[in-house]
């Protein structure tokens, strides 16, 4: 076997290895991918996938010391419930699933405050009673994956605002950890949530096209 042959076989040896210890990581990835591809589709069945994420996701972040991260996706189970129930049931009108809409500027304000309130009182409790290395940077993410969590069951377009950020500082916080299937699949998520945006954009305009056009008539 030549040297090139050898650095080979040798490289597959450590990545049969590394997924084998790390096989937990690699079906959460593959999950989230699984659970993209459906949110950018607008499909209902995302959070069927989005209860068996967190499910997978919370034994990685509490290895990983992401105290919050492994907080948060116990939300994450709750909130997939939730989020089923207002896209199938949400729309009073004719019980239709839930359309895409714009976030509602009565809420924006309320949003944030809760955002700073949330990040402010994670960070303290992660820094005062925790061995977390990254408490203010996991803060972040938890805070704003709650606010974007909410935005995403109410179908409001602006969520993937929220993704987008939430995304690349996971990216980065991950590969600082070592998470390194998990920095790969949040990076992704990051080009994918500004995608997903205009995607979501299209299916709202799209949606309010056909809505205008299906409208009755009055003859008076």
């Amino acid at each position: 076997m030549g040297y090139a042959e050898l650095k080979v076989h040798l490289s597959l040896i450590t990545l049969k290895d590394y997924l084998l210890d790390n096989w937990l990581e690699v079906l959460g990835t593959i999950c989230g991918i699984v659970y993209l591809y459906q949110e950018l589709r607008a499909s209902i069945y995302m959070w069927l996938t989005g209860i068996i994420m967190p499910a997978i996701s919370l034994f990685v972040y509490y290895e990983a010391g992401l105290y919050a991260d492994f907080g948060i996706n116990i939300y994450y189970l709750l909130a997939a419930i939730y989020g089923f129930c207002v896209w199938r049931f949400g729309n009073k009108q004719n019980q239709a699933e839930l359309p895409i809409t714009r976030t509602p500027r009565s809420v924006l304000w309320a949003l944030f405050a809760v955002f700073i309130l949330t990040f402010l009182l994670i960070g303290y409790v992660l820094q005062a009673y925790t061995d977390s290395t990254v408490p203010w940077w996991d803060s972040f993410t938890t805070a704003l994956s709650i606010i974007g969590m909410w935005m995403l069951a109410r179908k409001w377009l602006e969520q993937w605002y929220a993704w987008v950020a939430v995304d690349a500082v996971s990216a980065i916080l991950y590969i600082y950890k070592g998470i390194y299937f998990f920095a790969a699949l949040y990076a992704l998520y990051t080009l994918i949530a500004i995608y997903g945006y205009f995607k979501w954009k299209q299916i709202m305009m799209r949606s309010s096209s056909l809505q205008e056009t299906t409208q009755p008539t009055h003859v008076h």
